[in-house]
């Protein structure tokens, strides 16, 4: 019985055409003095999310809120830490010997590159990996002298890994990653170093399993290349708008050319006439018109696309 009354309260009212145009008249001019404050309202009020919208990333990049928040860390961590132990370790340690330490970590990645260069399909270039591995482990003295590079022998070092590997045989590269102490990376990048760093340990086993080894090489090398890329990084992130994105950019185009430099390094003789795979010149891969221009071997200087000198 009490929702018989609800209903004919909350349902219209038919009112006799003579008594409609006062009540229509008054409602119009309540609109009328309403509208202004509303339309004030509704310029100042934000307009209402949608529901369930979610946060847009950019593409590749799925744990963009995480990453950002990552990058945050590193960049205090940076400013506090990495950046003045690797100044220091360059002011400190003279550049001939900063130069040797240098030569002979590459030189003992040259297995895990040889390596590679197999599982590739690639054996010229394993061959020539092979060549300089024992040039420089022999004649250069353990690898503190890079005789390899020398233009008369031309065998530059040349990256590679196990995430070009997975890369070649069509693993696709999983969402963009960074962490503090890694820098920037892929899933599949980050399986692959990791598997990396499982080979030496198992298959020579002493020193390379040690954890005095693994610290110390891990801690020389961390300082040497961010004392090395530190020009390159201020050039990079000082006048960028977004850092996080201007380094994820640049880092997943350089990236990609790397992987293609790998791709085609066997497939013709010019690769071996005075420009090596290291030399390639790396393109954005989004734009396949644009003029190829040449990337330094080691320094790898980053600089923001969207920032014109």
């Amino acid at each position: 019985m009490l929702i018989i009354p609800a209903l004919l309260a909350s349902a219209p009212v038919a009112l006799p055409p003579e008594d409609r145009a006062p009540v229509e008249a008054s409602a119009a001019a309540a609109v009328l003095q309403e509208t202004p404050a509303a339309e004030a309202k509704r310029e100042t009020d934000p307009p209402a999310p949608a529901a369930g919208k979610r946060r847009r990333h950019a593409p590749g990049d799925s744990l963009e809120g995480f990453n950002r928040a990552m990058f945050g860390t590193w960049q205090v961590l940076d400013k506090a830490i990495y950046r003045p132990a690797a100044m220091g370790y360059k002011h400190v340690v003279p550049k001939p010997l900063r130069t040797g330490i240098r030569h002979v970590l590459s030189n003992l990645t040259e297995p895990l590159v040889f390596l590679n260069f197999l599982l590739q399909g690639k054996p010229r270039s394993a061959s020539r990996t092979l060549a300089r591995f024992v040039l420089n482990s022999t004649v250069g003295v353990g690898g503190l002298i890079d005789v390899a590079k020398d233009k008369s022998i031309n065998l530059p070092h040349r990256n590679n890994g196990f995430g070009t590997t997975l890369a070649l045989y069509g693993v696709g590269p999983g969402p963009y990653i960074f962490l503090p102490f890694l820098g920037p990376s892929t899933l599949r990048d980050l399986v692959g170093s990791s598997s990396e760093g499982l080979v030496l340990p198992l298959a020579v086993g002493k020193p390379f399993d040690t954890i005095e080894y693994q610290l110390s090489t891990a801690v020389v090398g961390g300082l040497d290349l961010r004392a090395e890329s530190d020009a390159g990084l201020r050039a990079l992130l000082s006048g960028a708008v977004d850092p996080y994105a201007t380094l994820r950019s640049t880092w997943l185009q350089d990236r990609a050319a790397e992987i293609e430099a790998i791709r085609h390094g066997d497939k013709g003789p010019e690769a071996s006439q005075g420009e090596t795979e290291l030399d390639d010149p790396l393109a954005d891969p989004a734009n396949t018109g644009e003029a190829k221009q040449p990337v330094p071997e080691l320094s790898d200087p980053l600089e923001d696309p969207a920032v014109t000198p």
